[in-house]
């Protein structure tokens, strides 16, 4: 395990606009507060959304759509830089109006509601390259 002690310099809450992209949003808020590193939760509901599925086999996302209005009953992630950009990595928990639940990486989804608590961290991370994972991960 690699780890490193992080300060908090400031926190802020924000409401998604409606009809936007839910991550694309977190990323909005980070760029306007200059956020470099971050972790947020959020909450509220979709009208549709793309989660991803690694395979961990593969090293592959695969996509799963859903073309309905969605609850998101737990939304959390971090923002870091990946590939010169602020990057919102952000995993979903949705359910659907029988309480059924959907989990997996937020790709892309449109906001309906949503309310997003950012806590942004003093120092900043960037993402590499992961060789053992074939993923984008924080360098500790």
């Amino acid at each position: 395990m690699n780890y490193r002690a992080v300060e908090t310099e400031s926190e802020y809450v924000a409401r998604l606009e409606t009809g936007a992209d839910w991550r694309a949003e977190i990323e909005a808020l980070a760029e306007a507060v200059e956020a470099d590193a971050a972790w947020f939760t959020a909450l509220g509901a979709v009208q549709d959304a793309e989660l991803w599925f690694y395979d961990q086999d593969e090293c592959e996302y695969y996509p799963i759509e859903y073309d309905e209005p969605l609850e998101v009953a737990s939304c959390v992630g971090n923002v870091s830089w990946l590939d010169g950009e602020r990057f919102a990595h952000t995993h979903a928990v949705l359910s659907d109006p029988d309480g059924t639940a959907y989990a997996g990486h937020l790709n892309e989804a449109t906001v309906w509601a949503g309310e997003v608590h950012m806590r942004v961290f003093a120092e900043g991370l960037e993402r590499e390259h992961d060789e053992t994972t074939d993923l984008d991960l924080w360098p500790l």
